[in-house]
């Protein structure tokens, strides 16, 4: 998408009360390298500068491309300008061969699943705006500030992901909200104890249809753009409630929705008006 429908649609789920809006964090397309995508942080600033209620995150951001000291500072610059509506989606990057084409690291998930627990204790002592001296296996810092601080104090932090081994411990470690993935959606009840005391959000594929005659079109679209992610809920408002009031009965408290038309603003009026009532 350009940043117009971007901005359009992002406005769209503002009006209709959704609490947030989620990109992406690549180099390129993983599925589609060969077309443009904008960069993840420049539209998040952009679409949080143009609304005015509406949070901004990732889902995730790529903790390989940037310094713990630079990414505090995005981080808190962003969530001073928005207003305190930055969300902050980390994970340790899942895509390898996009990190090997772009020459940005060979190390394996469990050397880039530490850096990402100590990036995470750089950023929670960076935000309180004191002096930070801090001796890693990955990373040093002496004497580093970071001004301003967050609205808050702080940024929401969000660890996408469902293995068992290293990205649930540090859920459960340093993360403020757990994000299951579609493909471990069914999982959540049982994976939600070794997320620890982190909130939970669930991702899902949905195709909405806004009638009964219009469901098999908007199923069959849904399968065809987004059946191989796992996890797609597809059919009538009832039919999308019903799906996913066991995983509000286990504690998710946040859906990330991936729309079969992209999110257009009829598709988020229908959600909003249809669907969340019956999950309340």
């Amino acid at each position: 998408m350009d940043l117009a429908t971007i901005e359009a649609r992002a406005r769209a789920a503002e009006e209709a009360g959704f609490h947030s809006a989620w990109f992406m964090d690549h180099l390129s397309p993983p599925a589609a390298r060969d077309q443009p995508m904008l960069d993840a942080w420049t539209v998040a600033t952009a679409v949080a500068v143009r609304t005015e209620r509406l949070h901004v995150g990732h889902l995730v951001l790529c903790n390989e491309f940037r310094h713990p000291a630079m990414l505090a500072k995005m981080a808190a610059s962003l969530d001073v300008v928005s207003g305190g509506r930055f969300e902050l989606g980390l994970g340790w990057g899942s895509v390898a061969r996009e990190l090997t084409d772009y020459g940005v690291t060979g190390a394996g998930p469990s050397v880039r699943a530490e850096r990402l627990a100590e990036t995470i204790d750089i950023l929670r002592a960076l935000w309180t705006g004191e002096p930070v001296d801090f001796d890693g296996k990955h990373w040093t810092l002496r004497d580093a500030i970071c001004r301003p601080r967050p609205v808050s104090g702080r940024v929401p932090v969000h660890i996408g992901g469902s293995g068992r081994t290293l990205t649930l411990p540090l859920v459960a470690r340093s993360a403020d909200w757990w994000n299951c993935p579609s493909t471990a959606a069914d999982r959540i009840a049982e994976l939600r104890p070794s997320a620890g005391s982190a909130r939970v959000s669930v991702q899902h594929p949905v195709g909405l249809a806004p009638s009964t005659a219009a469901r098999d079109e908007v199923v069959e679209i849904a399968r065809r753009r987004f059946g191989a992610w796992g996890g797609l809920v597809a059919g009538t408002p009832d039919e999308v409630a019903a799906a996913l009031r066991p995983e509000r009965e286990a504690g998710a408290e946040l859906f990330i929705c991936q729309f079969h038309d992209f999110g257009s603003a009829e598709s988020s009026r229908l959600f909003a008006e249809e669907v969340l009532p019956a999950l309340d």
